[in-house]
This record gives C-alpha cells, sequence and structure tokens, in this order.
C-alpha cells in the first residue's frame, strides 16, 4: 500500500509537470500577449513591463525561471493586478469549495438513493419518473439550466435574492451545480445495481434468508457504489474549484471566474496557478479514489 502510495505521488508529480508544460507552451503559442490592448503602452513602457516579468526572454527559459520560483513555493503575481496569485487563490477557492461541497454532498447522496429506488423498482412508475428527469437533467447543458433558475427563481418570482458576497445564497448555484453529477450518479447506480443484485452472492443471500435490507444494503450496493466511485472522484475535484459557467451566470467571485477572466485577459501568471492548482487537486483525488477502492473492497489490490 505505502510502495503504490508513493508510485501514485511520484506520478502525480509528473503529471501536474506535463500539464503546467503544455498549458505555459500552449498559451504563449497564441498571438498576443497580456499588454496588448485597445490602448496599449508605448514601447518603452512595454519593454519595461516585458522585462520585468521576464517576457522578454525565450520561451524555455520563462517556463525554467517559472518552475524555479515554484518550487520556492512563489506562484507571481498577476499581470494585471499585481496581486500574489497564491493570495487570489486563497481568497477565492473557499468560495468556490463551499459551493462545490454542497453540490457533491448533494449530487451523490440524491443519486445514489434515487439509482437504488430505479433498480429496485425496475420498470415500475418511479423508475420511469427518475430515469426521465434525469434524462432531461443529463441532455440540458448547465448554463440553460442555471439561466433558468436565475430567471424564473429570482428575477420572476424573486423568492430567492441574486449572490452577494456580504450575503451569500447557495441554494440556485448548487441547485445548478448538483443536477448533471446527480443524474449521472443516478444512472450509474441504477445500472451498478442492477447487475449486483443479478449475481450469485446475492442470490444465495435471498436463499439463506437474509433480511432484504442487508442484501440491498450490505451486498449489492456495497459492490454496486464502486464505479460510482470512479466517477465521484475527478468530479469532486472539478466541482470543489468552481464551476466556470456556473459562476459567471450567478456572479460569484470564485476560482473558476477568476480562470475565466485570467484567460479572457491574457494573464500569464493566473492562468498558470489556477492550471497547476486544479491539476494538483484532480491527481490528489484520483488518488484518494483509489484507496477508497480498497476500502470499500479489500479485495482490490493495489499494485
Amino acid at each position: 500500500m505505502y510502495r503504490y502510495i508513493i508510485k501514485r505521488v511520484l506520478l502525480a508529480i509528473l503529471t501536474v509537470f506535463i500539464v503546467s508544460a503544455i498549458t505555459f507552451f500552449g498559451m504563449n503559442a497564441i498571438p498576443g500577449g497580456p499588454f496588448n490592448k485597445e490602448k496599449a503602452p508605448s514601447a518603452e513602457v512595454q519593454a519595461v513591463l516585458e522585462a520585468r516579468y521576464n517576457l522578454d526572454k525565450p520561451v524555455p527559459e520563462q517556463f525554467a525561471i517559472y518552475l524555479k520560483n515554484l518550487m520556492k513555493g512563489d506562484m507571481g503575481v498577476s499581470l494585471k493586478t499585481g496581486r500574489e496569485i497564491s493570495t487570489v487563490i486563497g481568497e477565492s477557492f473557499p468560495i468556490s469549495a463551499r459551493l462545490g461541497g454542497f453540490a457533491v454532498l448533494i449530487a451523490t447522496i440524491t443519486g445514489l438513493i434515487l439509482g437504488s429506488i430505479a433498480a429496485l423498482k425496475r420498470n415500475g412508475i418511479a423508475d420511469r419518473i427518475i430515469i426521465f428527469f434525469t434524462t432531461l437533467a443529463t441532455a440540458a447543458p448547465s448554463f440553460v439550466l442555471a439561466t433558468l433558475l436565475l430567471y424564473v427563481f429570482c428575477i420572476k418570482l424573486g423568492w430567492t435574492p441574486v449572490w452577494s458576497p456580504d450575503e451569500p445564497h447557495y441554494l440556485l448555484p448548487v441547485i445548478a451545480l448538483s443536477l448533471y453529477p446527480m443524474a449521472y450518479i443516478t444512472r450509474l447506480t441504477k445500472t451498478s445495481m442492477l447487475d449486483a443484485l443479478g449475481q450469485d452472492y446475492v442470490r444465495t443471500a435471498k436463499a439463506k434468508g437474509v433480511a432484504n435490507h442487508k442484501v440491498i444494503f450490505k451486498h449489492a450496493l456495497r459492490n454496486a457504489v464502486i464505479p460510482v466511485i470512479t466517477y465521484v472522484g475527478p468530479m469532486t475535484a472539478y466541482t470543489l474549484t468552481g464551476s466556470l459557467v456556473i459562476e459567471n451566470i450567478f456572479t460569484i467571485g470564485g476560482l473558476g471566474s477568476k480562470f475565466v477572466s485570467s484567460i479572457t485577459n491574457r494573464d500569464y501568471t493566473m492562468i498558470m496557478g489556477t492550471t497547476i492548482f486544479l491539476a494538483a487537486i484532480m491527481v490528489t483525488m484520483n488518488l484518494l479514489t483509489d484507496i477508497v477502492y480498497k476500502i470499500v473492497d479489500p479485495r482490490i489490490k493495489l499494485d
């Protein structure tokens, strides 16, 4: 187990390095720069700015300087605001994490419950209703659902106020952010439950007179949840760092909206900081997912 974890940590470091290299060279390959705008500074001022942020050096040398500073814990400063990237992430991530945490919790619990009901009531009215709404939630784009929720419940009905940093209201953003993963988990749970309920060990347990609820929760659901864990791990990483679309629609000042604005403004250091942060969380969640596999099913071997 410990050898596997060490191997995965080394692989995670390599993964983050590859992601950072692709991002760095990719964004520098696009024409333009962070100081190119309608009212561009004079050539002299632009030369000073580029020299200050090492943009006057060859791209490979820029990347080497960035990695050297990153190893010291220095993610640089924003090319637009001059603020430390680590400070911006530290302020923005808790907002996105709180929003994403609620969404992950609701999506996972609701998806497991609805998926189990759909499997146990297969071809019944409950199954048909659940599958209809989950298919609708899966097919509808998140920006359409978010815009619809905002228009109906905020503007037309006035049941909930618009997002405010002083008085944040998480209900509508959480619903919009959790609908798609909840629908996907529901369908995934149903498929896995139907497969588990048809296995020999479930029929044996029923033949021995084991209580129905024990058969469902101790035998069937425990094995059916493994494919769900595979999806929940990366989904949690993405959701915790904020949804780019949802945060922009509800004007939430989380990490997702900061990432979108950094791309629009060609803020290289902010792009790199948020990308590396997201990649680090993603590989961490994948490692935790593998460990949870072992806890749920001790028969799984981690090599």
